[in-house]
């Protein structure tokens, strides 16, 4: 049989500075940050700032393409194109990317833009001083379009940003540390596109930026959306007046709620993306359990507002969200998680805050091997269905074939850590010596009937082309006990099956959000009101 994997979509074609107080600003702060306190948290109090910062919002306006997916047969659906502004940024982002994998991702940014009657009183003094961003999430919809994982970075994180050009004046920007949210005044949302792909080395297929004047339309157009507050809430510069418990926000009221910092919270920006997270599974459920699917007023008042103040890239047409809609119509709140990128105080100045290690790069890992499998071919009437093995059930050994130091026991600590009990590790070459140059999964031919079952729930679990498992085993070279082999590996009779890594190695799937981080998902389950 030919099991694989595919594509599911297709695709579409310095040293170190100080920011300082000047930069700071260019990049969103009015004002440098209040020291951190212990574990990053920075302090209550201090100077508020009158220019609050954007909030989380941009992600409604994804959120309301994604529900669409019955607009196919409404003529008005196509007449809100002309709402939308296109930007051709593809040419900005050079040609080393990385590879697609058949998920979406589409990066979602909030800008801080003044400009415009409507956007001008959040900050009139700020007008003309350019756009910032402190809104940076990767939308991520599986390639089956059954799940959705939105991945906040925070906008303090000290990052090393690649080489960009700035739009406006073709100048170029050098590499080097910054803020990640400088990126996008240094070098518009190209910059900050090439920063995240440079970083994450995960594929972003488009982009969606929007602004304050949208947001309240949209949140108006869904009949506003619920939240939940411990305690009643009122600071006059940030226009929240608000009682304790659940209540339904609209307009102005639900867009100081997403902006404050310091009327709700800690005042850093990591709380405040919590509540953000909250406030989007919130509109996800308002979305797909009201009428506005069913509603055609309803839905045309929707659309007109989500697209009012909307930038896209230009490979992001009517078609294409189409396309998508449909892909993921079937999407309910039940299907969204959100998580931030891990984090910790940057030691250089703690008012920051940099990528938490290896945490961050297992969930950048989780996004980039979340890639769509042919399921096995089905059994016939007459030949018996295989039965089920999980995990737990199945015993590894992971055989090094590639001559690289350490890449057994590493294999090995990611498939332990999704259940399988491996037993060795070890190393091997090729028969004339030298690597091994495919990537195999075997088992003993005497073990024909329940090998290939084990088998094949190990090759669910490896990037790349779907392996065909193979009877036979390798004779490596040195093979030891795996130290960290639980004590149900000896309780087990089932067939032990031999990861050999070869050559054309692509890694082990990992789950969508990594174990480490699965106390720090907000969902559907969560509490709004903590």
């Amino acid at each position: 049989m030919s099991d694989h994997r595919h594509v599911a979509v297709k695709d579409r074609r310095i040293e170190p500075t100080d920011p300082g107080r000047r930069a700071l600003r260019r990049a969103g702060d009015d004002e440098p940050p209040a020291p951190a306190q212990p574990g990053g948290r920075r302090p209550r109090g201090g100077k508020r700032k009158s220019a609050i910062s954007a909030g989380g919002w941009v992600s409604i306006v994804m959120t309301g393409v994604l529900v669409v997916g019955t607009l196919a047969g409404y003529k008005f659906y196509r007449d809100i194109e002309g709402n939308i502004k296109r930007q051709d940024v593809e040419k900005d982002l050079g040609a080393n990317r990385p590879p697609e994998t058949g998920a979406l991702n589409v990066l979602l940014v909030g800008s801080d833009s003044r400009e415009g009657d409507d956007n001008k009183r959040y900050g009139q003094h700020m007008q003309g001083q350019g756009e910032r961003t402190d809104t940076i999430i990767l939308l991520h919809v599986s390639p089956n379009r059954d799940k959705v994982t939105l991945v906040s970075f925070p906008r303090d994180s000290m990052v090393q940003a690649p080489e960009c050009k700035n739009p406006k004046t073709g100048a170029i920007i050098p590499a080097g540390l910054k803020q990640i949210n400088a990126t996008f005044n240094d070098g518009g949302i190209a910059c900050t596109w090439k920063t995240i792909e440079t970083l994450t080395q995960i594929h972003i297929n488009h982009f969606v930026k929007v602004d304050f004047s949208g947001f309240k339309g949209i949140v108006d157009a869904l009949g506003g959306v619920e939240i939940c507050l411990p305690k009643d809430v009122f600071d006059k510069k940030a226009k929240l007046d608000l009682k304790k418990g659940k209540q339904i926000v609209k307009g102005e009221t639900a867009l100081a709620y997403v902006r404050a910092r310091y009327a709700l919270g800690d005042g850093s920006d990591t709380d405040r993306i919590k509540r953000q997270q909250v406030f989007m599974t919130q509109v996800m459920k308002q979305a797909t359990s009201s009428s506005l699917l069913t509603d055609l007023g309803k839905l045309n008042d929707f659309l007109k507002a989500a697209t009012a103040s909307v930038t896209m890239d230009r490979n992001l047409d009517t078609s294409r969200i189409l396309e998508i809609a449909r892909s993921a119509g079937s999407l309910t709140e039940k299907s969204m998680t959100s998580v931030t990128v891990p984090w910790k105080p940057y030691e250089p100045k703690p008012a920051q805050v940099e990528w938490k290690q290896p945490e961050a790069n297992e969930l950048f890992e989780a996004i980039r091997t979340d890639v769509e499998v042919t399921p096995a071919p089905k059994a016939s009437a007459s030949a018996p269905a295989r039965p089920t093995v999980k995990n737990e059930q199945v015993r590894v050994q992971v055989i090094n074939g590639t001559g690289k130091p350490g890449l057994a026991t590493e294999v090995a600590g990611k498939l332990a850590a999704q259940g399988f009990v491996v037993t060795h590790v070890g190393n091997a070459s090729a028969a004339g010596g030298g690597p091994v140059p495919a990537t195999s999964v075997r088992y003993a031919k005497k073990d024909a009937a329940d090998g290939t079952v084990h088998a094949d729930t190990l090759t669910l679990r490896l990037s790349g082309e779907r392996l065909t498992p193979a009877a036979g085993k390798t004779k490596p070279g040195d093979i030891t006990p795996y130290p960290a082999a639980p004590p149900t590996a000896s309780t087990l009779t089932g067939p032990v099956v031999q990861l050999v890594i070869g050559s054309d190695w692509k890694g082990v799937r990992v789950p969508s959000i990594p174990t480490s981080l699965k106390d720090k998902v907000i969902d559907h389950t969560t509490n709004p009101c903590q």
